[in-house]
């Protein structure tokens, strides 16, 4: 069983949203700061609605702190709404002098319908509140400490957008072999310019794409869906590098990496599809093209022409293994046991529930036909997704490494990692 979890606590217009975070080490240096820049990637993107522009999601560190190292107890996060001022009222937790208007027409493909029905209220509000996305900033601020302590390992964790719409493009990533993806006639010292992806052109990117033409295009169906009063979906992909080899296991079905990967990104609000390496393509392919062969690792390129997620095969975290990976069409993961290859998992996003046109529903007061409610809503979302993505997929990561190495304090876990690293034939 896993040491790495979190609860979250908070309405999207409550006084605030709470994480509660256990099973970190002892002494792992965090500082708020380092927290508050994750907080502020997952509120950027173009197609995000006015709510965006009244919060600045800053987390005051309650517990599990001092002097800036980690003490191994809970670690309790509170990131405030600002937005509560606004809405004290509606959202009293004291019983009001007098209550504020029910929300009795659900909207489809939300939470409403089933959420009211289940808990037997005749309020939507509630609702609303708690399945809102506002909540994933708490799991964002969660997901900022596993992804600090995954550093000390050598592991990074980005993410892009590849669609948004009709509009998409395919990148060129690990889960592609080179026959596949490589341009003709491409000379081998240029290889890497095309298989890299640009993190820093993808964090400057309003819609979180690594091609800038694409980007264009993206942005312009964002404000054709406005226009129109609707809302886009697309997908993103989020690519862990530096992940060791014989995290997760085989043995039990809710010990496999790839499970516990899978539940947390389709926990995400509005994540309708996910797949891991070539996914659902390798359903179209023969064994014989579907497997990555294993081969004598001599990478005929330098590491270092590969700053992302590649087309190599094997990751920098194997290069002194005599075997590799000739391709990572499995995305990193093979048997529920990362393979020492990069991870990388897709996901696809439904488009925003929330309509300013809204589709017809029902008032479950009167049972006539009515529009579906409507408050501001974002339009797209697929570029913050990416970012609440890494997050959870950080909080896994951090979680399997913890339970491959334990130990109650940073050193003690790092002296095992590196034992470990010995153990299988590298350091």
């Amino acid at each position: 069983m896993g040491q790495f979890r979190f609860l979250t606590a908070g309405e999207s217009h409550g006084k605030g949203l709470i994480a509660l975070v256990e099973g970190m080490v002892a002494g792992l240096s965090l500082e708020a700061e380092y927290i508050n820049k994750e907080l502020k990637r997952r509120q950027q993107g173009y197609g995000r609605g006015p709510r965006m522009e009244i919060e600045e999601d800053k987390v005051e560190i309650i517990s599990g702190l001092r002097y800036g190292l980690t003490i191994g107890s809970p670690i309790a996060l509170l990131i405030p709404n600002r937005d509560w001022q606004n809405w004290w009222e509606v959202m009293s937790t004291a019983p009001p002098e007098r209550q504020a208007e029910t929300v009795t027409c659900p909207r489809p493909g939300h939470a409403d319908l089933a959420g009211v029905t289940k808990y037997g209220l005749k309020d939507i509000r509630p609702i609303i509140e708690r399945a809102s996305a506002r909540e994933t900033a708490a799991r964002v601020a969660a997901g900022a400490i596993a992804k600090r302590f995954l550093e000390e390992f050598g592991i990074a964790i980005h993410s892009h957008t590849t669609a948004i719409g009709h509009v998409s493009y395919e990148p060129f990533t690990s889960c592609h072999s080179e026959a596949e993806k490589r341009p003709k006639n491409l000379a081998q010292d240029k290889l890497h310019e095309a298989i890299s992806i640009n993190w820093q052109q993808v964090e400057a990117s309003p819609v979180r794409c690594a091609d800038s033409e694409v980007e264009k295009k993206m942005i312009a169906a964002i404000d054709e869906a406005k226009a129109n009063g609707d809302t886009l979906g697309g997908i993103f992909e989020v690519i862990a590098t530096g992940v060791p080899i014989g995290l997760g296991s085989y043995v039990h079905w809710d010990r496999r990496l790839d499970s516990k990967i899978t539940q947390a990104i389709m926990s995400i609000n509005a994540v309708k599809g996910v797949e891991i390496g070539s996914g659902f393509a390798l359903a179209k392919l023969k064994g014989s093209q579907a497997h990555d062969v294993i081969e004598p690792n001599s990478p005929p390129v330098s590491a270092e022409h590969f700053p992302s997620s590649s087309l190599r095969g094997a990751s920098a975290t194997n290069q002194s293994l005599s075997w590799r990976h000739a391709t990572n069409r499995a995305g990193g993961i093979e048997g529920g046991t990362s393979n020492g290859e990069d991870i990388v998992v897709r996901a696809a996003v439904k488009p925003i529930a929330t309509l300013a046109n809204p589709l017809p529903s029902i008032d479950l007061r009167s049972g006539e036909i009515a529009k579906a409610h409507y408050e501001r809503s974002d339009v797209c979302v697929v570029p913050a997704a990416g970012v609440i993505a890494e997050a959870m997929l950080a909080i896994v990561l951090a979680d399997a490494c913890l339970e491959k190495f334990g130990g109650d304090n940073l050193k003690e876990t790092l002296a095992n990692y590196h034992n470990y690293q010995l153990s299988i034939g590298k350091d």
